[in-house]
């Protein structure tokens, strides 16, 4: 029987959650914490039995702005009392338009542009990838070795990570193809991934089948590497050369993250076609393609969409995303925070050799961890650093293609205090975690 009361739902302690979600939930679903959340504010997480953690996750990286920012549960309090619902391909409304206006003017590049959108990231990249095809014409598609796209069938496709990703729900789809992303800790040059590139179009298929090559400007789960920038103007330049369209994939890059708007403004090229969601509306689902008009408009009415696409209470929420981010001006305070990060990192890693490299832009920001004996990945050290400081009270995420390298992804509205507070934990996990 059902029982709905406010004891069984709010309150009990983590074990005896932990039980019931083993024995209601499948395993497939893998849970990080052993805790369960009963309120958060900002930065601040505090579980059902009363203990608080600062949250360095944003529920990966959705939470730019902050758990339950002011504005935002303002503007979708404001929308509940309309309609939460018509399916906008069934009746329209109007705030789905002025947000794809105003993304189109936020998005990088002088062409004209359109806006589709739909609930979470993997169906963005989906919905890319249909795009690219219905406008070209061709089926073929290129990754990238450590990227990442989602957990959809063609998202899987394009994610450059078995384990545990692709492990048994083969096959995936056909015609995607994968080259090494640059990596100098890794020992792959631009001039080594524009190689393997080359050898892709003599070996596997001709450029001139090829819709798309899709890429992150910061991979995300791949570990947090920025692209170069004359990797990027290659691509830019390879695609020009054979019709291919790039589409850069901002879902955890975007909105203010990387210490711009969007990562692709930190370079001088422009993506055809840019895929966004996870901080857009403030932990609302909610994904988007923004692309060239020209390109946009390939598929043909009906081919776009779904039932919850665009949903009016997280298109409401997207707007005051929108709003905090220019008038609190979340994209220099990631700049600030960032840096903050990488001095205190930067001063820690001669005490901690395990630490093998500090990266970022802006306060997408994270530490890559070797081995000093053996001089290979260490995902074993990365797991301590995450126990210890969870025990402590801070939330971190580990990516990597070794899992190996642990990313910081704090809300940019944190208070400078609590901040400080996180870095101080930060330094006592790195320490004890290292046997050196």
């Amino acid at each position: 029987m059902l029982n709905n009361s406010d004891e069984l739902t709010r309150g009990g302690d983590n074990a005896a959650w932990q039980a019931r979600k083993d024995a209601a939930t499948p395993r497939g679903v893998g849970v990080m914490c052993g805790f369960y959340a009963a309120r958060a504010r900002n930065a601040e997480l505090w579980d059902i039995e009363g203990r608080r953690f600062i949250d360095f996750g944003s529920g990966i990286a959705v939470l730019n702005t902050g758990h339950c920012h002011p504005r935002v549960m303002q503007a979708v309090e404001r929308q509940l009392k309309s309609f939460t619902h018509t399916a906008y391909q069934v009746v329209p409304y109007t705030s789905y338009v002025e947000l794809a206006e105003r993304l189109n003017r936020a998005a990088p590049g002088r062409h004209s542009k359109k806006t589709a959108f739909f609930t979470t990231g993997a169906e963005a990249v989906e919905n890319a990838i249909k795009i690219a095809r219905s406008a070209t014409g061709r089926s073929g598609v290129i990754a990238f070795s450590g990227g990442f796209h989602g957990r959809t069938m063609m998202g899987m496709a394009l994610t450059g990570k078995v384990s545990p990703y692709k492990l048994s729900f083969g096959p995936l789809p056909g015609e995607v193809f994968h080259v090494p992303f640059p990596s100098a800790l890794h020992e792959v040059s631009v001039d080594d991934s524009l190689a393997a590139l080359q050898q892709v179009f003599l070996c596997d298929i001709d450029p001139k089948r090829v819709a798309a090559i899709i890429f992150e400007p910061v991979q995300g789960e791949g570990g947090f590497n920025p692209a170069p920038a004359p990797f990027v103007a290659a691509l830019r330049h390879v695609c020009d050369e054979h019709g291919i369209l790039l589409v850069a994939d901002e879902i955890q890059t975007g909105f203010a993250r990387t210490g711009r708007m969007f990562a692709m403004h930190h370079f001088e090229e422009e993506a055809d076609l840019m895929t966004v969601a996870k901080s857009l509306a403030g932990g609302l689902p909610l994904s988007g393609v923004v692309g060239r008009a020209e390109v946009m408009d390939g598929a043909a009415p009906g081919g776009l969409g779904g039932t919850y696409a665009g949903n009016p209470l997280s298109i409401a929420a997207a707007h005051a995303v929108l709003d905090v981010i220019e008038e609190e001006e979340l994209a220099a305070r990631a700049m600030v925070l960032g840096n903050l990060l990488r001095s205190k990192l930067q001063g820690l890693m001669p005490r901690v050799p395990s630490m093998a490299d500090v990266r970022g832009l802006g306060s997408m920001v994270a530490a890559e961890f070797f081995n000093p004996a053996t001089g290979m990945p260490d995902a074993t050290f990365a797991l301590r650093v995450q126990r210890s400081a969870l025990q402590r009270g801070l939330i971190l995420l580990i990516c990597g293609v070794h899992s190996n390298v642990i990313r910081f992804l704090y809300p940019l509205t944190i208070e400078h205090e609590v901040f400080e507070e996180a870095l101080g934990i930060l330094e006592s996990a790195l320490l004890d975690a290292d046997p050196h």
